[in-house]
C-alpha cells in the first residue's frame, strides 16, 4: 500500500474526464471511531461536501455501512444518494430499493440469539447488542479486559448451535462481532452491483469506482474493485487489498474535496 498523496501527481491524471462511482464505509471514514456508535455523528464540513457530490453529475454517491438502513440514513441524512445498510442486505437510492430475503425461521433464529446474547452478557459492563433487523452486531469497545474471555465464551455458545447448522456466519471487526445470514453476499459484490448498474447508465463512458473503508468487511470490496478503479485503506498501514491507505478520516476529506475539485473544474 502506499500512502495516497504520495502518488497524487499520478492519481490526478486517474480522475480527470471519468464517471466517477464514490463509494464510502461511514464509522472510521467519514468518521472518527467513537466509544459508542451513538456518538459517531458527521460534521457539518463533511455533510456539506457530501452534498455537493450528490448534486453533481460527474459522480454518483453511495455510503455502505454495516449499519440498519434506516440508521445510516439517518446519520447521513441526505437525499438523492444510495444507502447499502446491514453490509448491503439493504440497498436504497434513486430507482433502486432492494432488501435480501430472509426467511421467517431464519429471523425468528437471529431474534432468539439477540435474546439470549442480551440475557447472557447483561451483567459484562459495556457489552452492547444492536439488533439491526437482518443482522446482529455484539460491541465490545466498552468491556474490560479482563471480562473479553467470558464476552468471548458466551457469545461463542449462543452462536455455535446455530453456525454449525450453517444459519448464521459470524465475523469480526473493530471492537465488534457481527452475526449475519449466512449469504454469500458481502461489500464486495455490493459494489460490482453498484458498479455494473453505473456503468449501463454511463453506456460508453468510463465509470471509475473509488472504494474507501477502514474495516475488516471493506477487504472484500477492495478486492473485488483492485483492478477496475481506486481502494483506499483508512488507518496505518498494513496488509491490505487496498492499493492506497490514508491515516484518518481528515485525510479521507481533504481527498474527497481534491477529487470534487477535479470533477468541478477539471484539473488540480
Amino acid at each position: 500500500m502506499k500512502y495516497l498523496f504520495s502518488d497524487w501527481e499520478r492519481l490526478k491524471a486517474v480522475l480527470i474526464d471519468k464517471s466517477l462511482l464514490l463509494l464510502l464505509d461511514y464509522d472510521g471514514t467519514l468518521t472518527p471511531i467513537r466509544e459508542s456508535a451513538f456518538l459517531a455523528n458527521l460534521s457539518k464540513e463533511n455533510k456539506d461536501l457530501l452534498s455537493r457530490f450528490s448534486k453533481n453529475p460527474g459522480c454518483s454517491l453511495a455510503i455502505i455501512s454495516g449499519r440498519s438502513l434506516e440508521d445510516i440514513k439517518g446519520m447521513v441524512g441526505l437525499k438523492g444518494i444510495i444507502y447499502a445498510g446491514n453490509h448491503g442486505l439493504q440497498i436504497e437510492g434513486p430507482k433502486i430499493k432492494f432488501e435480501s430475503q430472509v426467511s421467517p425461521r431464519l429471523k425468528l433464529a437471529m431474534r432468539n440469539i439477540a435474546q439470549d446474547l442480551r440475557k447472557r452478557l447483561s451483567d459484562i459492563k459495556g457489552a452492547l447488542i444492536e439488533d439491526k433487523g437482518l443482522t446482529l452486531s455484539v460491541h465490545y469497545r466498552l468491556v474490560r479486559k479482563k471480562d473479553m474471555p467470558l464476552l468471548d465464551k458466551i457469545t461463542s455458545e449462543v452462536i455455535n448451535p446455530y453456525r454449525v447448522r450453517n444459519k448464521i456466519k459470524i465475523n469480526s471487526g473493530k471492537k465488534v462481532y457481527e452475526i449475519k445470514p449466512p449469504f454469500k453476499w458481502d461489500k464486495g459484490k455490493v459494489v460490482l452491483y453498484l458498479l455494473a448498474r453505473q456503468q449501463f447508465a454511463s453506456k460508453d463512458k468510463k465509470v471509475l469506482p473509488i472504494y474507501i473503508g477502514d474495516d475488516v468487511t471493506d477487504e472484500d470490496a477492495f478486492r473485488a474493485i483492485k483492478n477496475k478503479g481506486l481502494t483506499v485503506f483508512v488507518g496505518k498501514p498494513k496488509k491490505s487489498y487496498a492499493q492506497y491507505y490514508l491515516r484518518n478520516h481528515n485525510g479521507v476529506q481533504s481527498f474527497l474535496e481534491k477529487i470534487y475539485q477535479i470533477i468541478t473544474v477539471g484539473c488540480l
